[in-house]
C-alpha cells in the first residue's frame, strides 16, 4: 500500500543520489532559515546560491517585480542629459499639439502612446538607432519597427530637425491633398520616412523577428554583409495578446538573433482599459520570453523608488509590488497619498511602519510618476545591455504611465486612447510642467501653437549632431530606385513555348521548373529567395535541395536519412531556399523582408513563395496588405489551387475565392494562367515590371499573384502573337475552325472564356459542342479576370476626365457577335468582375459553395463546371436566343446524366 504522506513523484527521483545524508542537510538547513526568517528568505538564498555559482541549471521563468539592473549598476549616459530633456519636452508639446489641432476637422488621432513612451524613443534616437549613413551597417542602418500610436511623436521629432514643416504637422491625416501626413507608419504614404507598415497589431513583431533572420540570411548568403544591423521593434504591451506577437519567438531564441530587441512599453494599458487587470502583465511577459530564450530586461521603477527599496529590508516592498495586479497599479496612479498609505502600505505591518518614513510628496511621486521607462538614464542602460547581449534576443519589459505628462485628465485613465485633444488650460499646465518658453499670448482664437526652439537653437544642433554620429536621419527609408536588374536569357522562358507533346505537366511543375532555370543565371540567380512552409515536396521543389541548400544559420550537423539519394534533404548556412516549417504567417514574413531588401538594404531580391493557394489569401490576407503598404516585390504563388483540382482533401482545402480576395488589393496583379507558357510569359513580365525597365505609367511596386495546379495535363504549344494578351489577361486560344472540329457553316456558335484549369473543360465541351449539336465554339484563355477589370475601371475613369478609352477586354471581344460564356475553378463571382464590360450575351459558370472530398470528375460535376455542364449551359444560353431548340437543353441534360 503507497505511503499517504509520501512527497509527490519529482523528476529528481530518476536520477541516483550518491549522499542522501548531505541531500538531508541541505534540507534541514532551508527548513531552519524557512522557520525563522520565513519562505521568502530561504527562496532568496536559493536564488543568490544558484545566481552566483554558474551552474548550468534551468533559469527561473519570473524574477521580483523590481528592476533588472540596478541604480549602482546603471552606466552613465554619455550626452547632455538636460538638453536631451529639452528635446523630450519640445516633442512631448508638438505631437500633442498636432492631434488636438486635427481635432476640429474630425479625423481624430492619438496623444496617449507617445506620452507613455516618449523617453523610449528618445533614447533610442540620441544614442541607438542607426540610420542609413551609417558605414558600419553597409548603409542599411537600423530597422525601427514604431508602434503605430506614437506616430504623433515621430513626426513631432521630424518637425524639430526641419524634416517637416508645421504646414505638414497641420496636414496630419488629411491626405487627399497631397501634402498630409498617414496616421500610421505607412510607407505607401510617406515613403521617405517610413520603412515599415505596424499598426496592423502583432504582424510588427512578428516581421521584426524574420527581418532580423533575413538580415543573417543576406550576410551568411553572401548578398551584403548587415551583421551589424540592428531590429528595433515597439510594442503595446496590449498587443502582445495579439497571436502573431508571439507566434515566433522560438524562432528568434532558437537562431540566436541577439541582432533583434523588442522593447514593450508595459503602461498597463489596452484600448479600453488594463491590460492584465487582476493580473500582471510584466511578470506573464517575463515568463513567456524566458520560457522562450529570450534575454529580459526590466526597467519597471523610476530612481524616486530607490529609497524605498533602501528601507525594505525584510523585503516585505519587493513581495508587495509583486502581488499587486495591474489594474490596482493603475487606480495607485490617480489617488492621493492616504489612499496609496491605506491600500499599499496597510497590507503589511512592515510596510506601515516603512511608509511612516516617507513624506505624501515621496508617495507620490513614486506612485504617480517615477517608472523606469521615463527615464533616459534607466532607458539607456537597458538599451545598452540589449545591443551588448550575445547569443540571443532581448526583450525590454519598460513600465510607463499611460498619458504621461498630460495631467490629471489623461494620466492613466481607462479611456485616455480615445481622448483626441486637451484644452488650452490644459496645454497651459503641460507647458509648465515640461518649463517650455510659450507665452500666453500664443494662444490665439483657442487653438495652442506648436513650438519650436529655431534652427540654429542648441536643442536642434544637438539633435542633427546626435544623429550625424549616428548615421544620420532616422526612421528614413530608401525611395531611390535600383539600377534594373538585367534580363534572364529568353531561353528558359521559350522552353515552354513547343509545348509538352504527349507528356502530361501540372503547371505547379512547369512554375518549379522555370524557377530552377533562372536560378542558374549567373547575374541574377542568387537573388532569388525561394519561400516554402515544409511543402516543398509537395510542389515537387525536392530537386531544389541539394542544388540551392535550405538556408539554418548553424547549417547542418546531422547526416541525413536519405543522404544516400540524388534528391537528399541538405541545409547549408549559404543556403538559398527557406524552408519555414508549417506556418504560412511566418513564411509570409519572410516574403516580406525578401520583397523590400530594395529599400531596407539597397539589394534586389526575388522571392518567390509557393503555398496551398486556400491557406495564403484566406489566412494570411492581412500580412499581404502589409506586403502592399510596404511596396513590397515578388511572385506569391497558389499551388494547389482551385476548387475542385486537389482531389480527396476536402473543404477546407478546396480554393474557391483566393483570386477574389487578391483582387482587393490594389498592389497585386492576380493571374490565374491555363498554360505552362502563359507562367513563364507573366513571369518574364513580372521581372521586367518589378526589376527591369517599366513602361510608362506603370507602377513598379507591385507583386505578382499566380494560381497553380497539381493536375497535370498536356501543355499546348505556344500561338503566335498571345504574349500581350496573356500579360493584359485575355486572347483567344483557337477557334472551332483551328481545333479541328467540323461544323456547318451557318453553325450557331459561343465564346467560351476559361482560365487556369478550367480551360481544358473548355476545350472538351468546344469538342462536344460541335461534334454532337452542331455549335462552333471559340475558347479564349482569361489569364486574369482582375487585370481586365482593373483596365475597364481605369478606361471608366479616364471617360470622367473627358478622355475616349476602349476597355482592353472589350477590345479583345469585339466583331464577335455570339454570347459569351465564362467559366473558373473559383466562384462564379471570379469571371463575373468582367460582366458589365462585355458586350455580348453573357453567362458565367463557377465552383460557389463548400468545398468536399471526391473525384476531379464527380466535384466539377456536382459544381456544375465540367465539359457537360458547359454544353447544357452553352446550349441553354443559345436557346434563349432562339438560336437552338429549346428541347436541345433537355436532351443534354438527359444524355449526359443531369
Amino acid at each position: 500500500m503507497p505511503d499517504p504522506v509520501r512527497l509527490p513523484y519529482s523528476q529528481l527521483d530518476q536520477l541516483p543520489d550518491r549522499d542522501p545524508e548531505e541531500t538531508a542537510e541541505w534540507r534541514e538547513s532551508l527548513d531552519a532559515v524557512t522557520k525563522a526568517a520565513g519562505p521568502h528568505r530561504a527562496a532568496y538564498l536559493m536564488r543568490r546560491t544558484l545566481e552566483q555559482s554558474g551552474l548550468a541549471l534551468p533559469q527561473l521563468l519570473e524574477s521580483d517585480y523590481l528592476n533588472t539592473i540596478p541604480t549602482a549598476a546603471e552606466p552613465a549616459v554619455p550626452g547632455d542629459e538636460a538638453m536631451e530633456a529639452r528635446i523630450a519636452a519640445w516633442n512631448r508639446w508638438n505631437a500633442a499639439a498636432m492631434v488636438s489641432r486635427g481635432a476640429k476637422y474630425g479625423v481624430g488621432g492619438h496623444i496617449a502612446t507617445f506620452a507613455s513612451a516618449a523617453w523610449l524613443y528618445e533614447t533610442g534616437f540620441n544614442h541607438f538607432f542607426r540610420g542609413k549613413e551609417d558605414s558600419s551597417t553597409g548603409g542599411s542602418g537600423d530597422q525601427l519597427y514604431i508602434q503605430g500610436h506614437a506616430a504623433p511623436g515621430i513626426y513631432a521629432r521630424a518637425f524639430l530637425d526641419g524634416r517637416l514643416t508645421e504646414e505638414h504637422l497641420d496636414h496630419f491625416r488629411r491626405e487627399a491633398g497631397g501634402k498630409g501626413l498617414p496616421s500610421y507608419p505607412h510607407p505607401r504614404r510617406l515613403p521617405w520616412l517610413w520603412e515599415f507598415p505596424t499598426v496592423s497589431m502583432g504582424l510588427g513583431p512578428l516581421s521584426a523577428i524574420y527581418q532580423a533572420r533575413f538580415n543573417r540570411y543576406l550576410t551568411h548568403r553572401g548578398i551584403k554583409d548587415v551583421s551589424d544591423s540592428h531590429v528595433w521593434a515597439f510594442l503595446g504591451d496590449g498587443e502582445m495578446d495579439e497571436p502573431e506577437s508571439t507566434a515566433a519567438l522560438a524562432l528568434a531564441s532558437r537562431e540566436g538573433l541577439d541582432n533583434l530587441t523588442f522593447v514593450i512599453n508595459c503602461n498597463l494599458q489596452r484600448l479600453d482599459g488594463p491590460v492584465r487587470a487582476n493580473f500582471k502583465i510584466v511578470q506573464e511577459l517575463e515568463a513567456q520570453f524566458r520560457g522562450a530564450g529570450w534575454n529580459v530586461v526590466k526597467t519597471l521603477w523610476g530612481t524616486a523608488w530607490d529609497e524605498l527599496f533602501r528601507l525594505d529590508t525584510t523585503g516585505a516592498l519587493a513581495r508587495r509590488l509583486r502581488e499587486v495586479p495591474d489594474a490596482q497599479f493603475q487606480t495607485y496612479a490617480t489617488r492621493d497619498a492616504a489612499y496609496i498609505r491605506d491600500h499599499f502600505f496597510g497590507a503589511e505591518p512592515a510596510l506601515v511602519e516603512m511608509a511612516k518614513l516617507l513624506s505624501d510628496d515621496k508617495i507620490l511621486e513614486c506612485f504617480h510618476l517615477s517608472r523606469g521607462g521615463h527615464e533616459s538614464r534607466k532607458v539607456y542602460a537597458a538599451y545598452k545591455a540589449a545591443v551588448e547581449h550575445k547569443g540571443a534576443p532581448t526583450v525590454i519589459l519598460a513600465q510607463t504611465v499611460k498619458g504621461f505628462t498630460l495631467g490629471k485628465g489623461f494620466e492613466s485613465k481607462n479611456a485616455n486612447h480615445q481622448m483626441k485633444k486637451l484644452t488650452v488650460d490644459e496645454f497651459k499646465v503641460m507647458r509648465d510642467l515640461l518649463e517650455l518658453p510659450i507665452p500666453d499670448s500664443d494662444f490665439t482664437d483657442g487653438q495652442v501653437p506648436y513650438g519650436h526652439p529655431g534652427a540654429d537653437s542648441p536643442e536642434v544642433r544637438y539633435l542633427q549632431e546626435r544623429r550625424a554620429a549616428l548615421g544620420g536621419p532616422a526612421p528614413a527609408r530608401r525611395s531611390h530606385p535600383l539600377a534594373p536588374l538585367p534580363a534572364p536569357a529568353d531561353k528558359a522562358f521559350a522552353a515552354f513555348d513547343k509545348g509538352s507533346g504527349n507528356q502530361s505537366v501540372a503547371t505547379t511543375m512547369a512554375f518549379v521548373r522555370l524557377v530552377k532555370d533562372l536560378i542558374r543565371d549567373k547575374q541574377t540567380g542568387k537573388r532569388w529567395v525561394p519561400i516554402v512552409p515544409d511543402e516543398a515536396r509537395t510542389f515537387g521543389m525536392e530537386s531544389l535541395f541539394p542544388s540551392l541548400g535550405i538556408y539554418s544559420p548553424k547549417g547542418q550537423t546531422y547526416e541525413p536519412v536519405d543522404r544516400d539519394q540524388l534528391m537528399y534533404y541538405k541545409e547549408a548556412k549559404d543556403g538559398q531556399i527557406l524552408n519555414e516549417g508549417i506556418t504560412e504567417a511566418g513564411s509570409m514574413a519572410d516574403f516580406i523582408a525578401a520583397a523590400t531588401a530594395y529599400a531596407t538594404h539597397g539589394e534586389t531580391m526575388i522571392p518567390f513563395y509557393i503555398f496551398y493557394s486556400m491557406f495564403g489569401w484566406q489566412r494570411t490576407a492581412d500580412q499581404m496588405w502589409q506586403l502592399g503598404d510596404q511596396l513590397g516585390k515578388g511572385f506569391l504563388v497558389g499551388a494547389t489551387a482551385g476548387r475542385t483540382t486537389l482531389t480527396g482533401e476536402g473543404l477546407q482545402h478546396a480554393d474557391g475565392h483566393s483570386p477574389m480576395i487578391a483582387s482587393t488589393n490594389p498592389a497585386a496583379l492576380s493571374y490565374d494562367p491555363a498554360f505552362a507558357y502563359e507562367v513563364a510569359a507573366i513571369v518574364k513580365d513580372g521581372l521586367r515590371r518589378m526589376y527591369g525597365e517599366t513602361a510608362p505609367g506603370e507602377d513598379p511596386n507591385v507583386f505578382y499573384y499566380l494560381t497553380v495546379y497539381n493536375e497535370p495535363m498536356p501543355q499546348p504549344a505556344k500561338p503566335a502573337g498571345v504574349d500581350e494578351g496573356i500579360v493584359r489577361g485575355l486572347y483567344r486560344f483557337n477557334t472551332a475552325a483551328t481545333a479541328g472540329v467540323t461544323v456547318p457553316a451557318d453553325a450557331p456558335g459561343i465564346q467560351l472564356l476559361a482560365s487556369g484549369t478550367a480551360i481544358h473543360w473548355a476545350l472538351a465541351a468546344q469538342r462536344l459542342l460541335a461534334e454532337e449539336w452542331g455549335v462552333a465554339a471559340d475558347v479564349w484563355s482569361a489569364t486574369s479576370w482582375t487585370e481586365l477589370r482593373r483596365d475597364a475601371l481605369a478606361a471608366d475613369e479616364a471617360t470622367l476626365r473627358g478622355e475616349q478609352r476602349t476597355p482592353y477586354v472589350r477590345e479583345a471581344l469585339s466583331g464577335v457577335e455570339t454570347p459569351v460564356l465564362a467559366v473558373s475553378d473559383y466562384m462564379r463571382q471570379v469571371p463575373d468582375q468582367i460582366a458589365q464590360w462585355v458586350e455580348q450575351d453573357w453567362s458565367s459558370l463557377g465552383a460557389d459553395g463548400f468545398g468536399l472530398s471526391d473525384t476531379r470528375e464527380a466535384a466539377r460535376r456536382h459544381f456544375g463546371v465540367d465539359a457537360e455542364s458547359l454544353v447544357v449551359a452553352a446550349l441553354a444560353q443559345l436557346a434563349r436566343r432562339g438560336d437552338v431548340p429549346a428541347s436541345a437543353v433537355k436532351e443534354a441534360r438527359e444524355r449526359y446524366g443531369f
